[in-house]
């Protein structure tokens, strides 16, 4: 049981990594009704700034940290103003091919300025250990953990409690009513998309503090993110953290007991097939609602 703990200490760590971005992917699709794909690459993008900073220009993780986030934000809400809004009104498949056009722009850039080599992101938490009733915990698993469910808190308070974060809900379910209520909805769908770039850019620090950061490494992130996404149901922010926290700690206990005889080749393939099986039984996921509209 004690190993059986350590590894469920790893998951939840990796599943916060994937709850932020999946919670980004959600905020996006609940506003425009499309996905991201290019969610994955705003991320790394931003945690190579952070990189920058601290290797470049001196700074301390957590200044550099937070100056990321301004970064992202602004750099979200930009991308939604000059490429989304524009094309908005020529369909959802033009806007999806727009992100995914985006997705291969960030990570050639991200390559041409800061060159495709292997480079090493500081770990912010130290490195160490502490046994609770026998069960050995990194200090790191458990730092990622924390941060990841600060973020999802401050979404949650943020959403629920403000007025700036109400008038977005609003947007977002109801953008033509939005509007006879005086909302400026273009306005408030550039903030979720700078939010949704702030959670990126989390998931992308916390995910290079544990890996090497290439401009390749989000894209396996992003798979496991999105597969929580639908897996928890695409339009559900609680589902989206749920659906993250149970591949976390899903692929963590695939790792530890069947590695021997699955390998690492087969761990996502199967993860993915557990995903397929679920959906299968529940297709709008474990906490999504069935539309259903009248013809």
């Amino acid at each position: 049981m004690t190993q059986f703990f350590q590894y469920v200490v790893v998951g939840l760590a990796n599943g916060g990594v994937y709850a932020t971005l999946a919670l980004a992917l959600v905020l996006i699709h609940r506003a425009t009704g499309i996905v991201n794909f290019a969610q994955g690459e705003m991320g790394m993008f931003c945690t190579f700034i952070a990189w920058a900073l601290i290797n470049h220009h001196g700074l301390p993780y957590w200044p550099a940290f937070f100056i990321t986030l301004v970064v992202a934000f602004f750099g979200g809400a930009a991308t939604y103003k000059l490429v989304i809004q524009p094309l908005s009104r020529t369909g959802e498949l033009t806007v999806v091919m727009a992100t995914i056009a985006l997705l291969i722009i960030l990570n050639g850039l991200a390559g041409w300025i800061w060159s495709p080599e292997v480079k090493f992101l500081q770990n912010p938490f130290p490195l160490k250990v502490i046994t609770v009733g026998g069960v050995v915990m990194n200090v790191r698993d458990l730092g990622v953990i924390g941060v990841s469910l600060v973020c999802v808190a401050i979404v949650f308070v943020f959403f629920r409690f403000t007025r700036l974060g109400l008038q977005m809900r609003a947007s977002a379910v109801g953008p033509a009513t939005s509007r006879l209520l005086g909302i400026r909805v273009a306005l408030m769908l550039s903030f979720g998309w700078g939010l949704a770039a702030m959670l990126g850019a989390v998931s992308g620090m916390m995910a290079a503090s544990q890996l090497t950061l290439d401009p390749n490494f989000m894209l396996i992130v992003l798979t496991y993110s999105f597969a929580a996404a639908v897996l928890g149901g695409i339009d559900s922010p609680i589902g989206a953290v749920v659906g993250a926290f149970i591949i976390g700690v899903g692929i963590s206990l695939l790792s530890g007991y069947a590695s021997s005889f699955l390998g690492t080749e087969l761990q996502l393939p199967l993860a993915l097939a557990i995903l397929m099986l679920v959906l299968i039984v529940r297709p709008a996921g474990l906490f999504g609602q069935v539309v259903v509209r009248r013809v």
